[in-house]
């Protein structure tokens, strides 16, 4: 007899419905699963028989083919163990075939039965969805996730047996609990009303949170970068519902998200500095997201630039500039959304204290590996850059210039002028405009347009950073509400991108 149930395999971080057949014939008692199956999924034969024996069924003593179609899809992860399961119960008789035209079934079976969640939840649920099904059975312990995608009845389940009972009519289907937010309100978040002095450096941070600007933070150590970076988030926006679902997806599938409901604040990714190219862009054996994907709708912070290795700095300069990576594995291109905001720290050189009151000790071979470290078309994407200098003892005792509830109403004040302006063109921000939009959507005054292209004859920056300067000026001219991009806009985005010695020539 044969039967057909549908589930769905996770291809990088999209759903894509597999149809489980299973054929029972006649014959030596055997179980062989084809169908491009990996090693997870071949291990379910044991996993299988295990389940449907201690859930008090018969496992036949006959001859069981199950085909994970397409066969051309490779098939990774434990999410097709209920699959099988329920299409052998269902091929020997032991449960209705007919209820499974209608539901779909994702998840994990422990020895004993029990249905466990698994990664890409949300993802399952978006194919169930797409591919007409109204209903999906999944593991009670996150069926939240599952029940965020309107559309879509979501069964709660318990074990093997229960998804037997409810496709008999046995049981009516259990709506999952509401989950709450998976990640901690802004108000939650580090202050800076922690921040003493570094009045530039706030107005750096305050311009790369209201723009979704790329920043770096260069200064000697222990003059708080790190410190000002930490509290980037409590200056961001929250997500809309759209950015939630993006964001909850990605964490979804990559294991972080161990709670049901949406992320509801915008992630914060600090990876370690020996971190390989994969595992920052994404990839690996089996694709899946890096940290750069991790932080998509939010900030990725790397601390200590300098020490990050050269190939997984440079895998960052497609990603930053296109809004997503490629990956490439078995002649299959899995794509992964990668709209962050890039924050980088970094010391001026080896020791430290170039620059500073202390004086510099490293040689000219330690500052030409330093150099070569950040290179220049990575440097060319960051958006605004500021030197943290140490602060003085009155600033250290002095009390706070300013909260990051202040900064955020300013910051929301600004985004929410850039979302009236960029309705309907797909950008969010004025750091996701591209050429087109810069030229459609970006009002400028004469006189800043004619200072902005004396900066840029006189070698200021290149063609990407004339449109990257652009892009911070009418950043700095939604923060004071202005319509208009003026001459003032332009020397401040000018001032925040370029060295003094250029600064010079762009003022001349």
């Amino acid at each position: 007899m044969l039967s057909r149930v549908a589930t769905f395999a996770i291809d990088g971080i999209d759903p894509r419905p597999v149809w489980v057949e299973v054929d029972i014939r006649p014959g030596l008692p055997a179980f062989h699963v084809v169908g491009l199956a990996g090693k997870a999924v071949r291990e379910a034969r044991e996993r299988v028989r295990a389940a449907i024996l201690n859930s008090g069924f018969e496992f036949p003593a006959r001859r069981i083919t199950a085909n994970l179609a397409p066969a051309s899809l490779p098939k990774v992860g434990p999410g097709f163990d209920a699959a099988l399961a329920v299409g052998l119960l269902a091929a020997s008789g032991q449960c209705r075939a007919e209820a499974l035209e209608r539901w779909a079934i994702f998840g994990e079976l422990s020895l004993g039965g029990e249905l466990r969640p698994c990664r890409g939840l949300l993802s399952a649920a978006e194919g169930a969805l797409r591919s007409g099904f109204t209903g999906l059975i999944v593991a009670r312990e996150r069926a939240g996730e599952a029940a965020l995608v309107d559309g879509v009845t979501v069964a709660a389940v318990d074990s093997l047996r229960g998804v037997a009972r409810l496709l008999d009519g046995e049981d009516p289907p259990q709506p999952p609990t509401p989950e709450p937010a998976a990640l901690a309100p802004a108000e939650e978040l580090a202050d800076l009303a922690d921040v003493r002095g570094h009045q530039q450096p706030l107005r750096a941070l305050e311009i790369a949170a209201a723009g979704g600007h790329n920043l770096l933070l260069e200064g000697p150590p222990g003059s708080g970068k790190t410190m000002l970076a930490r509290r980037l988030p409590s200056l961001l926006p929250p997500l809309s519902r759209e950015e939630a679902f993006e964001v909850t997806r990605i964490h979804s599938v990559a294991g972080l998200h161990r709670r049901g409901g949406l992320v509801t604040s915008r992630p914060f990714r600090a990876p370690h500095h020996t971190i390989s190219a994969s595992g920052l862009v994404g990839g690996g054996q089996v694709p899946m997201p890096g940290e750069a994907s991790l932080a998509h709708n939010g900030v990725l912070f790397l601390d200590e630039l300098s020490e990050f290795g050269r190939p997984s700095l440079e895998a960052l300069r497609q990603p930053i500039e296109d809004g997503y990576v490629a990956v490439v594995r078995g002649q299959r291109a899995l794509q992964f959304p990668t709209r962050f905001a890039l924050v980088a720290a970094t010391n001026p050189c080896p020791c430290g204290f170039a620059g500073s009151e202390r004086p510099c000790t490293c040689g000219e071979a330690e500052l030409a590996r330093h150099r070569r470290r950040l290179s220049g078309p990575l440097l060319d994407r960051l958006d605004v850059r500021t030197t943290v200098q140490r602060a003085t003892a009155a600033e250290l005792a002095a009390p706070a210039r300013s909260s990051s509830q202040e900064m955020r109403e300013r910051v929301l004040a600004a985004r929410e002028r850039q979302l009236h302006r960029l309705a309907g063109t797909g950008a969010r921000c004025n750091g996701q405009l591209d050429a087109r939009l810069i030229r459609s959507h970006l009002a400028a005054s004469a006189a800043a347009r004619q200072l902005l292209g004396a900066a840029y004859d006189a070698g200021s920056f290149s063609a990407r950073g004339h449109d990257r300067v652009l892009r911070v000026a009418r950043t700095i001219a939604d923060l004071d509400g202005r319509e208009r991009v003026e001459t003032d806009d332009v020397m401040q985005a000018i001032a925040f991108r370029t060295d003094d010695e250029l600064r010079g020539a762009a003022a001349a």
